[in-house]
């Protein structure tokens, strides 16, 4: 006869016992109540996923318990999502054109980039009835303007609703490839890479704003305007960036595979460095706190050989994060079951963000928060959370969204709480659907 798997309750408990725990005692440590785990082991609740990584590290389980977890289900997003092996034919059609209240809310840098391609090249730029090679343009100055821009985009992305934003950064996208279609030879190629990199990031405000069938196919038509360009790099960056997707899909497996799809010698150590990190998230994600901790060691040594970009060139990644693996080892510490580590690194991490990086103080802050409310420390999680609240707002994150509905149900665990019943109601305000 095949043998049934086991049971994730009947699992529990025979680790629990194995381990020389009463029910109360690791009720204790996971910070659940004792009458919770105790319908969990009998099958009369189902467990959640952040429970099992909880009772995984504190039994030593070594993610036995979160691969016997059902998964949460999720919510639908945007669109339905395209499978992450499609590579989409055609480019993404571009959303609406900015309105003139979109272009004043993302301030006086984005008047430059919402006009027509025609009005876009105007300055510097000769048009006659000739083919295209033959256009005169003023390489360096225009290539130095549009980097200038991305770098004022990616800094708005930090203080501004992705919505808001979207529309111009893809309209400036499409701008840079009509613009370089029209250019010849080198300032060509460049115009077409940097029209990439704008791409690139267009899909993460995709993801931003909760549409994963958007960042999926900008991301993907970003890998095509590098690789006509000539850069072959950004591809292997692609993986990386369809890696956070499934992160936040709670798919581990997939965050793995596609995370070591960018481990080649050839690539630069960023790229490898990030996709390192990518990497232990989804690890930890499993429940497997030494393949994660092996991972973000070789992040480390991969980032510390990175020699930065060329003078001009944008960034990979994050900008805002001053040595970002420790951050990612608190980050990933909290999936790993281990709030009281998590918390402690957090802590000393977000210290250190950039006053101005709102968007990044709330993801992280949110993470932070959630540490601190799993190692029981209710009234401190939710002194955090008052404080990130306004940030939330303005940002409108969807994936920090994510964080804020874990940290939500963490807190709602103890309904009598002071703390918890003065935020509850702003909380639960943030997370509400747009009308």
């Amino acid at each position: 006869m095949l043998e049934q798997p086991p049971v994730f309750g009947a699992e529990l408990r025979r680790l629990r016992i194995a381990g020389g725990l009463t029910l109360a005692q690791l009720a204790s440590a996971v910070h659940y109540s004792k009458g919770q785990l105790s319908k969990i082991e009998t099958g009369r609740k189902r467990p959640s996923p952040e429970l099992a990584r909880l009772c995984d590290a504190a039994l030593g389980a070594h993610g036995t318990l979160a691969a016997l977890a059902p998964a949460r289900p999720q919510r639908d997003t945007a669109g339905t999502a395209p499978r992450l092996d499609e590579d989409p034919a055609e480019p993404p059609r571009s959303p609406a054109s900015p309105s003139r209240r979109q272009v004043m809310a993302v301030g006086a840098a984005a008047i430059l980039a919402v006009g027509h391609t025609d009005d876009l090249m105007a300055a510097g730029t000769r048009f006659p009835d000739t083919p295209a090679f033959d256009v005169t343009v003023p390489g360096e100055p225009l290539l130095s303007v549009h980097r200038a821009l991305l770098d004022q985009y990616r800094r708005l992305g930090q203080m501004s609703p992705p919505s808001v934003l979207l529309p111009v950064v893809a309209e400036q996208t499409c701008a840079l490839r009509a613009l370089a279609s029209r250019t010849g030879s080198r300032p060509g190629r460049e115009l077409l890479a940097l029209a990439a990199r704008f791409a690139e990031y267009t899909g993460w405000l995709s993801q931003e704003a909760g549409d994963e069938n958007g960042a999926l196919r900008w991301t993907a038509h970003a890998v095509d305007l590098a690789e006509a360009s000539g850069d072959q790099d950004l591809a292997s960056y692609a993986l990386v960036r369809r890696a956070l997707i499934t992160y936040y899909r709670g798919e581990p497996d997939d965050t793995v595979a596609l995370a070591e799809g960018a481990r080649s010698d050839r690539l630069p150590p960023r790229i490898r460095g990030l996709a390192a990190q990518r990497e232990a998230q989804g690890h930890a994600l499993a429940g497997d706190h030494d393949a994660c901790m092996h991972s973000l060691d070789r992040a480390r040594t991969l980032l510390a050989k990175d020699p930065g970009p060329a003078p001009g060139a944008p960034v990979l990644g994050t900008t805002h994060l001053i040595d970002p693996v420790p951050m990612i080892t608190g980050w990933s510490l909290v999936d790993l079951g281990r709030p009281q580590a998590a918390s402690e690194i957090l802590d000393r991490e977000c210290a250190r963000l950039p006053p101005d990086a709102w968007r990044t103080q709330v993801r992280y802050g949110v993470r932070r928060a959630l540490a601190h409310a799993l190692a029981g420390e209710i009234d401190h999680a939710c002194r955090l959370t008052e404080q990130l609240l306004p940030l939330a707002v303005n940002v409108s994150s969807a994936t920090v969204a994510t964080d804020l509905r874990r940290l939500s149900r963490t807190l709602s665990r103890h309904p009598r709480n002071r703390s918890y019943l003065t935020v509850a109601s702003r909380l639960t305000a943030v997370l509400a659907p747009a009308p």
